[in-house]
């Protein structure tokens, strides 16, 4: 079996075969309240779809998850791929708080919840980020959100590679506001994201 939504990440992880599990159709958002920060969404849910709901609120989701046009849910928790906010704010896997699977035996599985803090043992949800669909079919995911910075600005600084090392080396080190970092061998970008005062 194959376990598909938007398709976007076909060539990622091992190679496939079988009949092609669809998840688009199992979609929508199950719960949503934004003073929680806190959404349990389907996992054939259009990440585009997501977005809107988010930035409605003035929320997003601190992964910056690519999204290539036709990305979902489910796929995004699968392949466990974050944007250029990973360094900064964290990984997929950080985000999750709860998970509904089932299993290769039918089975329907729930782990975590909705709540940042979770005793009940070993988090299985956060183990669903980046399994590629190994351990089950994802049906509904419960992640954290956060508010969106207020302020976002991008720099472009004319440095070569091995300076543009050591400048990200001396800002990480302290806080800077930085969310986004590329370098092109000849120009360092940089995107700030925050408050008035630190943008």
């Amino acid at each position: 079996m194959r376990i598909q939504g938007g398709n976007s990440k076909a060539l990622l992880g091992r190679e496939t075969t079988g009949e092609v599990l669809d998840t688009r159709e199992h979609r929508g958002i199950v719960s949503y309240d934004p003073t929680e920060l806190v959404i349990t969404v389907r996992a054939g849910t259009p990440l585009s779809e997501l977005m809107q709901v988010l930035d409605a609120a003035g929320q997003m989701l601190p992964c910056e998850p690519p999204d290539f046009g036709c990305a979902t849910l489910g796929g995004m928790v699968a392949a466990g791929l974050s944007g250029p906010r990973r360094p900064w704010s964290g990984s997929v896997r950080d985000f999750v708080l709860g998970t509904r699977v089932i299993t290769g035996l039918g089975k329907h599985l729930c782990f975590g919840g909705e709540v940042m803090k979770n005793v009940a043992g070993y988090d299985v949800s956060r183990l669903m980020a980046g399994s590629f669909g190994c351990l089950g079919v994802l049906t509904e995911v419960s992640l954290k959100v956060l508010p969106k910075p207020r302020l976002c600005s991008s720099i472009a600084l004319q440095m070569d590679s091995s300076q543009a090392l050591a400048r990200l080396a001396e800002w990480g080190q302290q806080p800077m506001p930085i969310s986004a970092a590329s370098h092109d061998g000849q120009v360092l970008r940089l995107r700030l994201e925050g408050g008035e005062g630190s943008v």
